[in-house]
Parts: C-alpha cells; structure tokens; sequence
C-alpha cells in the first residue's frame, strides 16, 4: 500500500483538533512528527497505520489544558519526564483525543487504542508495543532537526550548538528503533551543516 495516497484520511481530525495545538509550539511540532511517523509507517508496513498516525497527531494537544507558565517551569528541567505536568498533558491528552475521533467518526477500538499509547508516551518508561514505539521516535525526531533545534534550544535555555550536542549525547540513545535512529542520525547532520555549528 502506498502511506501517502491516505494521508487526506485524517483530514477531519486535523481540523478538528486545530485549536488544541496552539500550545508549546505543537502547530509546529506535531506536523513535523505526524511526517516522521508516515515515513516509519512505510519501513514497518506492519504497524496499524490509523492508530499510529491519529496517535501522534493528537498526543500532545493535552497541553493545550495547561497554563503556558507551567508548561515552561515546570514541563522542563531536571526529572522533567515525572513532573505533574507531564502527567497531566498526558491524561488531558487522552480525554481531548477522545472527544475528537468520537466527533470525526471514529470506532471505539480505534479510540481506545489511540488512548492507550497518548497516556504515558513521555512518562511510561518502556512502550508496550510496535505501534507505542513508532509513535515515541517520531515524537522524538523532530528534535533533531533545523526547526526542532531552533525552538527547543530556547525551552532549556542553550545555545543551538549546546542542544545539538546534548542530542548527540542523551537524545539518540532514546530512539525506539533502529529506523528512528537512522533518521535522528541524518537530521542531526543536517542540523548541524545548516546552522554552522561546526563554527558557532
């Protein structure tokens, strides 16, 4: 099967969940990762392709419940990942989600299943299975690049080149997959030429 003739499948849902991704930059990061899961779709044809692409199109506008202070406080820094935020974007995650795919049409597996990886995909510490893992790396992987960089730099208070370098160090030891990591690897390169870290 070809991924990309599908794509306009879940245009309903974008829409639909549009204004739960005006927080903490996520109308920037959830396109860039809902990509990088179509591309992990086509290397591991046996993944549900809905329940991953729906998945990562909706697991973070749990955010969007959260006061933008709290998001920058207390979301990042030191055991950030079991903070209550985290938590709570998580949970809100699945609640908002649900609202949504009952709204475009969804059944009910579909829903559950979606649910099912959004709760705990930044704070459970091992994904249940293939299609947890395809969505963990692509949430992951638009870290690695030009925009990922460039956003996410200032969210931990470094330089591009500071960041670059704590992805090399803690960021690619993360990836769920050898194809993940293959991706993170090259878009770190890319990274890395385009902003001239190699200088500044």
């Amino acid at each position: 099967m070809n991924i990309s003739l599908k794509t306009g499948r879940y245009d309903a849902v974008w829409r639909a969940a549009e204004t739960y991704m005006r927080a903490r930059k996520n109308d920037v990061h959830i396109p860039l990762s809902y990509a990088f899961a179509r591309k992990l779709l086509e290397v591991y044809p046996e993944a549900d392709e809905d329940i991953v692409s729906l998945a990562i199109l909706l697991h973070d506008i749990g955010w969007w419940s959260i006061d933008a202070t709290d998001i920058f406080e207390k979301g990042f820094g030191p055991n950030m990942m079991q903070s209550d935020v985290r938590f709570l974007h998580e949970s809100e995650g699945v609640r908002l989600s649900r609202e949504v795919l009952e709204r475009t049409g969804w059944p009910e597996h579909v829903i559950a299943a979606v649910g099912e990886i959004i709760d705990g995909h930044d704070t459970r510490p091992e994904p249940r299975h293939l299609n947890d893992r395809l969505v963990r790396d692509a949430d992951k992987l638009w870290r690695f690049t030009v925009t990922g960089v460039s956003v996410a730099c200032d969210w931990f208070k470094m330089n591009p080149h500071q960041y670059a370098d704590r992805l090399e160090a803690t960021g690619l030891q993360q990836l769920e997959t050898e194809a993940g990591l293959k991706m993170a690897t090259e878009e770190l390169a890319i990274t890395r030429r385009a902003l001239l870290l190699h200088l500044i």
